[in-house]
């Protein structure tokens, strides 16, 4: 059983604990029903650091994307995101993620996290190309911060103006002390909803 970055603290605070795809993850603190309640009228902070990452990067970094997604990356600018899924050669679905665009030839994948193993599988096998890929999901912690008081909770701790983050936009910065990338995007059961990914190592410390 793995733990993320912030396992221990988790159970310092008393938090339930149950194995979700190969992790040690918390499951809730007070109740269902009391933390429902806090994230839909203020601010509730979930550790989903189990989900993945792989790193796409080189020249032929966007082609591989697009061999693989059902979307069209290219349109993607720096600094923007974009969900989409990875189909099969059937027309079903292998899985669901959000591609991130870091720098001109450098991509951000995020996977489910019970589709690690094959979801790194099947973008290697359509790798002939020679971009370059890195799982870097032992390393990335990952944050969701949700509820309409998210980014009032989360300004204080960054010298962005996160309210200026649009709608799937990220930006790359400073949080509580620390460079992160920083994410504001709108989620599909709550409508404010803030992500942070960081290295694991800094979470951690934090």
């Amino acid at each position: 059983m793995k733990n993320t970055a912030l396992s221990s603290s988790h159970e310092a605070l008393g938090a339930k604990m149950v194995p979700f795809a190969g992790y040690n993850m918390p499951v809730q603190y007070e109740g269902v029903n009391i933390e429902h309640e806090t994230v839909r009228k203020a601010v509730g902070v979930f550790d989903v650091s189990h989900m993945g990452e792989f790193l796409i990067e080189g020249p032929h970094a966007l082609t591989l994307i697009q061999k693989v997604s059902s979307n069209d990356a290219s349109k993607l600018e720096i600094g923007k995101a974009q969900y989409s899924c990875l189909p099969n050669d059937d027309g079903g679905v292998v899985d669901d993620l959000i591609i991130y665009k870091i720098e001109e030839e450098t991509y951000l994948l995020v996977v489910n996290a019970s589709n690690i193993e094959k979801d790194w599988n099947w973008i290697s096998s359509k790798n002939d190309i020679g971009a370059t890929m890195r799982d870097l999901s032992e390393n990335y912690s990952l944050l969701a911060i949700q509820g309409p008081k998210a980014v009032e909770a989360m300004q204080s701790l960054s010298s962005h103006d996160l309210s200026e983050i649009k709608f799937y936009n990220f930006v790359v910065g400073d949080f509580a002390g620390i460079g992160l990338i920083c994410l504001i995007i709108v989620g599909l059961a709550i409508r404010y909803r803030a992500s942070i990914y960081g290295w694991a190592e800094q979470i951690d410390k934090r």
